[in-house]
């Protein structure tokens, strides 16, 4: 079946930063957020995603075995297939990811590590735009003001909001797409892409915006981690207080 609309889908989660802003001894990902690595957190979202079918992680060579034994195993991931020793770059890590992925899959998820509060709903239903659409990513709408600035810290421009939209993953795009994307990339000797979307606008392929969450954003420093702990603990509190089975009985 060759058609990527009904194929198979690969998500491909990208776990392979040293994490050295966050000023820990061990990679970012694998800092524990409510007794669980925050790489596990996502993976589970990807587990319970109904659009995916198979799962590569990519982390940072020599942590193959490590990520294995601390984020997988003792959590009962069945889906996770492989897992993949990362690049110096980001960009190089998804190629390495797509590599792993290669006769797996039809359409292939990439999506940050360390954005442990990603949906399955939301994860499902950037699939199902993909199929349609070909290359979807999930964004947020600016709600700041926007300035360009130059080298010396001077305004040089204010920014229509309303055109800007703040890009996070997951990214959904056909595979052989990103694969080509990639591999012209290498050819051309270009490192630049911030995201896996740009390198499918530099071959004229559109893609489509579907609104992500608040929620979902990637947790990078000690800031982001304290946050991130707040949200869990908060949403803990409210469940509890929503669960029947946990209030006193009144008698």
């Amino acid at each position: 079946m060759d058609n990527p609309e009904r194929g198979q889908v690969a998500a491909i989660i990208v776990a392979g930063g040293e994490g050295k802003r966050m000023g820990e001894p061990r990679p970012k990902q694998f800092i524990e957020l409510g007794g669980r690595p925050l790489l596990t957190m996502t993976l589970l979202a990807f587990e319970k995603a109904r659009a995916v079918d198979t799962i590569f992680v990519v982390v940072p060579r020599g942590y193959e075995e490590y990520c294995w034994e601390k984020a997988i195993r003792p959590y009962g991931l069945k889906r996770v297939t492989g897992v993949v020793p990362g690049g110096g770059l980001r960009q190089e890590s998804v190629r390495f990811g797509l590599e792993a992925a290669k006769g797996k899959c039809k359409i292939v998820v990439v999506h940050d590590g360390v954005r442990p509060f990603v949906s399955p709903d939301l994860i499902d239903r950037a699939v199902e735009a993909a199929r349609v659409h070909r290359a979807v990513i999930t964004a947020l709408p600016a709600i700041d003001t926007l300035k360009a600035v130059d080298p010396s810290g001077m305004v040089k421009a204010t920014l229509d909001r309303e055109k800007v939209w703040m890009v996070q993953t997951p990214q959904v795009f056909y595979y052989k797409d990103l694969v080509q994307a990639h591999q012209e990339a290498v050819d051309q000797g270009w490192t630049g892409a911030s995201d896996d979307s740009l390198l499918l606008e530099r071959l004229g392929i559109p893609v489509k915006v579907l609104k992500g969450s608040v929620r979902n954003f990637k947790i990078t420093t000690q800031e982001d981690l304290e946050i991130a702990r707040a949200m869990l603990e908060a949403f803990h509190k409210y469940y509890k207080s929503n669960d029947p089975r946990a209030r006193k009985d009144p008698k």
